[in-house]
This record gives C-alpha cells, sequence and structure tokens, in this order.
C-alpha cells in the first residue's frame, strides 16, 4: 500500500466520528497547566449550559477541540456552532472540496488539531491521498481535477495575498455558483478562526498521538 495511504488509513480510524469527534481531549503541547482547564458538564453556569447540551448532542468527545476556549464566551460559542453546522453539513460546497478548503488553511496554520481532524475525514471524501501528502509537504498538488485546483489556488490566493485575481475568480465562475464562491470563501475564514481558537488555546492532538506537524517542519 502506498505510504501515503497507510498514513491516511490510521487517521481514518482516530477519526471515524467525523469533524466533531475528531475535536478531541487535546492536551497542550508542553507540561505547563493548560490555558484553558477542561470543562465538565457540571460547571457549566446557567448561560453556558444549553450550548454545552447541544455540543454533547453531537460530540462524541464531550466539550473537547475549540468547544472548551468557546464555551467559555457563551454567547458567541452559540453563534460559532451554528455558522460550524452550516459550514460542514449545509453547505452548498461539495464535501470533498469543502475538506480540501478546510485542509489548506490547517496545513497554512500548521494547525495539529484541524489536520488530525480532517485530513481523515477529506480522505474518506473522496480526495486523493497523493495530494493530501503534498498538501502536508507544504507542496502545490499535483495530478488535481479542476475543480481541485480552482479550490487550492483560490483559497490559497485568497489568504497569502488578500485577494483573488480576475483570472481565478472566472476560473471560479466556470466551476462553481454565486453561492458557492461565498460558502468557499466562508468555510477557509471561518477555519482560519478555528486556527487561531486553537492556538491561542495551545491545543494539540490527542493524548499518545503523533502530532501531523513535527517540531522544525516548515
Amino acid at each position: 500500500m502506498h505510504s501515503a495511504s497507510v498514513w491516511i488509513s490510521s487517521l481514518a480510524v482516530a477519526a471515524a466520528g467525523g469533524w466533531f469527534a475528531a475535536t478531541t481531549l487535546a492536551q497542550p503541547a508542553t507540561s505547563k497547566e493548560p490555558r484553558f482547564p477542561q470543562l465538565t458538564m457540571d460547571q457549566l453556569d446557567e448561560k453556558q449550559k444549553p450550548l454545552g447540551e447541544q455540543v454533547m448532542k453531537v460530540s462524541s468527545v464531550g466539550l473537547a477541540g475549540p468547544y472548551n476556549p468557546m464555551i467559555r464566551s457563551p454567547v458567541l460559542g452559540q453563534r460559532l456552532f451554528d455558522l460550524f453546522h452550516y459550514l460542514r453539513w449545509e453547505t452548498s460546497v461539495p464535501t470533498k472540496l469543502n475538506e480540501f478548503a478546510i485542509l489548506i488553511i490547517g496545513r497554512q496554520w500548521r494547525s495539529q488539531v484541524e489536520w488530525y481532524a480532517h485530513a481523515p475525514l477529506a480522505a474518506k471524501a473522496g480526495l486523493s491521498p497523493d495530494i493530501i501528502a503534498d498538501l502536508k509537504a507544504s507542496k502545490r498538488p499535483s495530478n488535481m481535477a479542476e475543480d481541485e485546483a480552482l479550490v487550492y489556488d483560490f483559497v490559497t490566493e485568497l489568504t497569502t495575498t488578500q485577494k483573488v485575481s480576475d483570472e481565478t475568480y472566472a476560473r471560479a465562475k466556470e466551476i462553481f455558483s454565486d453561492q458557492q464562491i461565498v460558502d468557499l470563501t466562508a468555510v477557509a475564514g471561518n477555519y482560519v478562526m478555528v486556527a487561531m481558537i486553537l492556538a491561542m488555546a495551545e491545543e494539540t492532538t490527542p493524548p499518545g498521538k503523533e502530532p501531523p506537524f513535527k517540531a522544525g517542519e516548515k
């Protein structure tokens, strides 16, 4: 079996429950005290508990991952929870391309949790293991289909140059509807925010799991 396929298969076991299951009880990368000690339901106040109850209905790992810091700001947390739901389950962007966009952001930010969570989901949705491996190696993936290449160029251009060129936008209009272009932009921006929350809170992969990005890697 191709080495990239082996790598993806091993991650898929850990993330079989989907995006929520993959946002696991991550601990800080160092031995110092966590910036946000893990909350439990019985610790939530009356403003936090309604959100906590919603999270618990869809998350097999409880109040972990980005929810642990998010629930400290329950009104914001509720708004984000609703946005996450749309961008994961109701978006107009096909799942494979949506997950690819998330991975592009995860790689740009070297977000251990985002990559750990979404690499197996992207593979399950049909994104080639070779594309995932190239992206992880910080290469422009080869052998991309037209829609995959568009997502890579659109998201990368927007996040690194803060604009989308006329040429790239014209390509987007040939492949996507207006709604899909807006949703693609939104999912990329959303996962920049998620990466920021995870980085600020020093969340990483679950205990005992190898971080996707090693120290010293570009």
